[in-house]
């Protein structure tokens, strides 16, 4: 059968009430706006609904019409004023802050689209997208609703897909984490509202229901149990008229295109309970189930709000990555000048000054100063860089010490937090398999639930009465209704992904939950996972007359208010009475310089101290090759050694020990120094380390082994 569509003229025969196919709004009843929608006359509302159903009809992709489980927002409302101006996007500065330059030719985006109430709005937008002639590759993650889009720029401009997008009736505009936020947010809102109507109602009905059913036995007054009753069904109203409005809807589309879906026997079950309590309530006598309605509303309202959860946590890793980055940067003019500007106006080539505790705006490279960096979040590195001047700066690592100049190299989406991003949103959007079975199995049990139903009913009113019949098919429908199908796959899901979180398990892939009872490879980070991520003291060797105590107070004294992780490490810890030091001097990269009680010392790396008494003194590698040694020293020489060390989280051991005897095989990737991980790596009994890696290191490893048929679990954030 051919499918085409036209506008028509002739009216569209039914009720002169129709409501629009598209969207769902009342329609005129002139017909003036239709399309045939295979082979069909469908009424729409508006000329905006009517362009989208043609151009989706033009497509070949009637079958959203089929698989759809929400009506579609109106066109019309769809396409903004700012729509207008798409062309916007095409413009190279516009584009810097979320498109990626992958080749000459190939552009990838980080879009956002609104619109999107089913997973039917996912299919019919990946395949009118994919469709474009110069689109390599477009994907929509339904859990957050980002997607990412692949083109030629040769052959199509970024203002034409999103011009597509809109004419199916959604809005795509560049990924803002603010905006996603606001949309969660709102959706979070409603589903809040829905719940706790639900739960406040259902509390009540239940408390009057323990009073009816105590009644029962204690000879309650016939008018009291009456009252008792009709408070329920006025209680029971808002929950069944507004908290199970999302069921009865989903149910009746069902219902339109001749599927059935989970939400079919949940809406007949409160439905039929519902009526039948009304019925029994208007005749003074028989059994009424309104604690029952509002409880199976509210558990099942409970089960879907816990699922949205699961979905918005998804997007959570990589939106906090994005927030890094800060909002505005101090850009130098040619003259010195000052000027704090947003940073998506930055450009490569701009000079930024970074002072002491801000975030590197973007990546580039050293001009002017020394200091060191916090990258511990982007490559697990436990321990500050030192940077001078030529040397590269990451954006969204932190200036620890020194103002620093920076030239920009590279913005936006070609920045390595951008790739990084790039990769947890890659690694995310698929619906677990759990999922996927369980709305299999749903959909046959769904079927034989209903014919059970329909048999007993047949059989009861033929054995004794319409009333009996009645109240037996109702007990099957409610004790038979796939709640638990669910509510128990989310309801799972969501516990089982908050435990990981807790035990530092980063879960990217919905199906990663099913698949770790396979896994034959654990594959563990070290900062932080394994370790603390911040050095402490261990071990305090002194050189001199003086007690070791002493001169940890000393050490405690020049690093009181230090920024820098040694700093904090040797100030930090001690119980003793810290001495005040005065005319304090940092020199980066180096140590720092003050007066205690009339005589001046240093604290830091071993030659710096060795310059205030002229005298030499050794880096100390003798003891530990993946410890950090700093010296304490005054003008007579050297007095102390600090011992420095990230140490093991307690537990650490005898987990890697667990899996050990598991069978599994071990490895232990890291971006920090390799003799650092090597000595972690000996600590715990892992065989094979690896260190001085990148997030992209990591996982070109993973993606080795996977190659090699093992099934990799990934244990820490690096």
């Amino acid at each position: 059968m051919s499918v085409t569509a036209q506008s028509l003229a002739a009216p569209v025969a039914g009720d002169s009430k129709v409501e629009c196919f598209h969207c769902g709004l009342p329609a005129p009843s002139d017909a003036r706006y239709a399309v045939v929608i295979e082979g069909q006359r469908r009424p729409m509302c508006c000329h905006g609904c009517q362009a989208v159903a043609e151009a989706i009809v033009a497509a070949g992709l009637t079958d959203f019409y089929r698989h759809r489980t929400a009506r579609s927002q109106r066109a019309e409302d769809l396409i903004p004023e700012q729509l207008r101006g798409l062309e916007l996007y095409d413009r190279a500065d516009l584009q810097k802050s979320f498109v990626r330059v992958e080749s000459e030719q190939v552009r990838e985006a980080a879009l956002i689209l609104e619109g999107i109430v089913c997973a039917a709005c996912v299919w019919l937008n990946e395949h009118h997208v994919n469709a474009l002639p110069g689109v390599l590759e477009f994907r929509v993650n339904y859990s957050t609703h980002r997607a990412r889009v692949r083109w030629d720029e040769r052959q199509i401009k970024l203002s034409t897909i999103l011009a597509a997008i809109a004419t199916i009736g959604y809005i795509a505009h560049p990924f803002d984490p603010s905006r996603q936020e606001a949309l969660q947010k709102q959706e979070r809102t409603l589903a809040l509202r829905r719940l706790a109507v639900a739960g406040l109602f259902a509390m009540q009905v239940m408390m009057l229901a323990v009073g009816l059913y105590v009644g029962e036995y204690q000879s309650m007054d016939a008018w009291i149990r009456e009252f008792l009753r009709w408070v329920c069904l006025i209680l029971t109203v808002p929950v069944v008229a507004y908290s199970a409005q999302p069921f009865f809807t989903a149910a009746w589309r069902d219902l339109r295109r001749r599927q059935l879906g989970m939400d079919v026997p949940v809406s007949l079950a409160i439905l039929a309970a519902f009526i039948a309590s009304v019925w029994h309530t208007g005749q003074g006598h028989g059994e009424i189930y309104y604690d029952s309605v509002t409880m199976f509303v509210f558990f099942l309202l409970t089960g879907r709000f816990l699922e949205m959860t699961a979905r918005h946590r998804a997007g959570q890793v990589s939106e906090a990555l994005v927030r890094m980055l800060p909002a505005t940067a101090t850009r130098l003019d040619t003259a010195g000048c000052e000027a704090i500007v947003p940073i998506a106006e930055l450009v490569a080539g701009d000079q930024v000054l970074v002072r002491p505790g801000e975030t590197i705006p973007a990546d580039g490279r050293v001009e002017e100063g020394a200091s060191s960096v916090d990258e511990s979040l982007l490559s697990g590195e436990s321990l500050p860089l030192p940077r001078q001047i030529g040397e590269a700066l990451i954006g969204g690592s932190v200036n620890i010490e020194s103002p620093l100049v920076m030239r920009i190299e590279k913005v936006g989406a070609e920045t390595v937090l951008s790739a990084i991003v790039r990769l947890l949103d890659r690694a995310q959007g698929e619906k677990p398999r759990l999922a996927l079975l369980a709305d299999r199995i749903a959909g046959w049990f769904i079927a034989v639930l209903l014919v059970v139903a329909a048999l007993v009913f047949s059989v009861w009113w033929l054995l004794s009465d319409f009333d009996t019949a009645f109240r037996v098919t109702l007990s099957v429908l409610v004790v038979t209704c796939p709640c638990a199908l669910s509510l128990a796959t989310p309801t799972a899901i969501v516990a089982a992904t908050g435990v990981l979180t807790r035990l530092g398990v980063l879960t990217t892939r919905g199906h990663a939950l099913e698949t770790l009872a396979c896994v034959t490879h654990v594959i563990f980070d070290k900062t932080g996972t394994l370790t603390y991520g911040r050095p402490q003291v261990v071990t305090v060797e002194s050189v001199s007359d003086w007690e070791p105590e002493h001169c940890r107070r000393l050490a405690a004294a020049l690093e009181r208010g230090s920024e820098h992780p040694v700093g904090r490490a040797l100030a930090e810890g001690t119980h003793l009475r810290i001495p005040e030091a005065t005319e304090l001097r940092n020199t980066p990269g180096s140590g720092v310089e003050g007066w205690i009680e009339g005589r001046c010392y240093r604290v830091g790396r071993p030659e710096f101290v060795a310059g205030l008494s002229h005298e030499e003194v050794a880096e100390r590698y003798d003891l530990d090759v993946a410890s950090t040694w700093v010296a304490l020293g005054d003008e007579t020489g050297l007095l102390a050694w600090f011992q420095l060390n990230d140490v093991l989280r307690p537990g650490a051991a005898e987990a890697v020990n667990a899996l050990q005897n598991r069978g599994l095989t071990l490895e232990l990737l890291s971006g920090d120094r390799p003799d650092t991980v090597a000595h972690i790596a000996q600590e715990v009994a892992i065989a094979s380390a690896r260190g001085g890696l990148s997030p992209q290191d990591k996982l070109n490893r993973l993606r080795e082994l996977q190659q090699k048929g093992a099934v990799v679990a990934m244990v820490g954030d690096g």
